[in-house]
């Protein structure tokens, strides 16, 4: 993949997605769109030759406690829907993300229907799964209690 094909590529999706006219990428490697609730950004990754598309999940004020981002890995790891992305945690801005990497170009319609199907994911961990996260990692004794009442 090139940078010239992944900005095409990033282009043309946000012009489907109703946006107005963009460059996509712009000359520090990065782009993105809040739509539908969701917030996708996308980063051109020169060394590797890579276009990283990143939905985010959730932003934290504080870097999170001991446990949090290893939870949400294990819900990936569990099969929770990550909408063909990977759990992501970007230290420099506190983002937990769904990221999906290219280093090969994909069709522009399996590229728009990727980037919706990870964004439609990103909102749900947002909505249900930070949540469980959050109970799984601060209230554990909370859980075992309810497994035992069944």
């Amino acid at each position: 993949m090139t940078r010239e094909s992944a900005q095409r590529l990033v282009q043309g999706f946000l012009h489907e997605e109703g946006t107005p006219p963009s460059p996509g990428i712009n000359p520090q490697g990065f782009g993105g769109l809040n739509a539908g609730g969701a917030s996708l950004y996308f980063e051109w990754l020169e060394d590797t030759q890579a276009l990283k598309c990143s939905a985010l999940v959730y932003r934290f004020r504080e870097p999170p406690r001991p446990g949090v981002i290893e939870g949400f890995q294990a819900e990936e790891r569990e099969g929770t829907d990550a909408g063909g992305g990977t759990v992501d945690y970007e230290r420099e801005n506190r983002g937990l993300y769904l990221a999906r990497t290219y280093t090969r170009m994909p069709t522009e319609r399996a590229f728009a229907k990727e980037m919706r199907r990870l964004m439609k994911a990103s909102v749900k961990w947002n909505s249900q799964v930070l949540d469980r996260v959050a109970s799984r990692v601060f209230h554990p004794e909370e859980l075992e209690s309810k497994d035992t009442s069944r």
